[in-house]
């Protein structure tokens, strides 16, 4: 900044609730946010790590429910927890999210494993999207994130189970986005690319300079933490005050290539 000032803050006054905040891309947001003044409420079902981000982030920025994004009433519970410690909410970010056993045979995928993942990828969207416009109507303003991913836009990168609750939310993104603008809320979806952590560093037996040559677009890049929070932190913002029903892919380009048919 010109003059040594410091960054705005672009969240200053803002409260947010994200679901899946006690580790990952919620917990680097959920840190992100508070850095642009806002205050957060963590939901998550690991109570150990959202105790711990908190404590890390400042009681006085940030709190933590016990929520599993499957039961309605915890939801219910994280929202009305949220406006009854911060008095409002102006952001709710639908994070939490499972992946599920990676069957590439659908002879081998049962019913209740195909449901396990849609109860948490589709459904926990679902409810925490109701239960934050059930207050943020009133209020007349909003913005809510359905975290999706490169699976929201194509096929082949994952189960049929992740992939078609990734298909899912961007439809109730859209539709939510449909019917919650007349209440000034706006809804949209953060679709990024895979992200090199243990988790997924172990599945595909790759290390990071192995995520850069396969999953990457970009030469010498890879989609970071970093990466996800900022796109958050725009979809949050009054920046994107006129950008609803948006899918923001951060995937550098992957989802548009076609590899096997490609003349670059």
């Amino acid at each position: 900044m010109e003059n040594g000032s410091a960054e705005p803050k672009r969240l200053e006054g803002k409260v947010a609730l994200i679901t899946g905040g006690a580790s990952g891309i919620g917990e680097y947001t959920a840190k992100s946010f508070v850095k642009h003044g806002a205050k957060v409420m963590i939901a998550d079902i690991q109570d150990e790590l959202g105790q711990n981000v908190c404590n890390n982030i400042g009681q006085q920025s940030a709190s933590y429910i016990h929520c599993d994004v499957t039961i309605e009433s915890h939801l219910q519970n994280a929202v009305d927890s949220t406006l009854s410690i911060y008095g409002k909410l102006d952001i709710m970010i639908n994070n939490a999210g499972f992946g599920g056993l990676q069957y590439p045979n659908i002879l081998d995928n049962t019913q209740f494993e195909f449901e396990k993942v849609m109860k948490v990828n589709l459904v926990g969207p679902f409810l925490g999207t109701k239960h934050a416009a059930r207050v943020m109507m009133p209020a007349q303003r909003g913005s809510i994130i359905n975290m999706g991913s490169i699976s929201c836009s194509i096929a082949g990168a994952a189960s049929h189970a992740y992939v078609s609750s990734k298909h899912g939310v961007l439809g109730l993104t859209k539709n939510s986005a449909v019917e919650l603008g007349k209440y000034g809320i706006r809804v949209n979806c953060l679709s990024s690319h895979v992200i090199s952590t243990p988790m997924t560093r172990d599945f595909f037996k790759l290390d990071d300079e192995g995520f850069c040559k396969v999953y990457s677009n970009i030469k010498g890049a890879m989609c970071t933490l970093e990466d996800v929070a900022q796109a958050a932190l725009y979809l949050a913002s009054d920046d994107s005050k006129f950008v609803s029903g948006h899918n923001l892919v951060v995937d550098g380009g992957f989802s548009v290539l076609n590899r096997g048919f490609c003349m670059f």
